[in-house]
């Protein structure tokens, strides 16, 4: 059952940049670990980056680090993940999932999803 939303996503040529949203009506997202994972056609799903519950502390794929940055405004019962330098590669539906804990197993369970959105980085 999708209890998160995410939005953002979109069509972007290589190089570019996008920035992606997670919130919910439903819960309260600063009692969770917010992470960004993404599944590419045929491959198997991928963690990106997570967040703790107050943004203390940020964790990233070697993939992601350096290019991607996860930040949350508790204010706003938002997580963003805010994408530089996009590459082909990074085309993908990109989920936000909630967790008491930091999951970075790509075969993970969450205990909330959203729905996904989808990136694709293209010329």
């Amino acid at each position: 059952q999708v209890q998160l939303v995410e939005s953002g996503g979109g069509l972007v040529a290589p190089g570019g940049s996008l920035t992606l949203s997670c919130s919910s009506s439903e819960f309260v997202l600063s009692n969770y670990w917010i992470h960004w994972v993404r599944q590419a056609p045929g491959k198997q799903r991928e963690f990106v980056a997570g967040i703790t519950f107050r943004g203390t502390s940020t964790h990233y794929s070697p993939s992601s680090k350096g290019r991607f940055t996860i930040s949350r405004d508790n204010g706003k019962n938002t997580v963003y993940l805010q994408m530089n330098g996009l590459k082909p590669e990074d085309t993908a539906v990109y989920y936000c999932a909630a967790d008491s804990r930091l999951k970075r197993s790509a075969t993970a369970e969450f205990q909330i999803w959203g729905q996904g959105t989808q990136v694709t980085v293209s010329s």
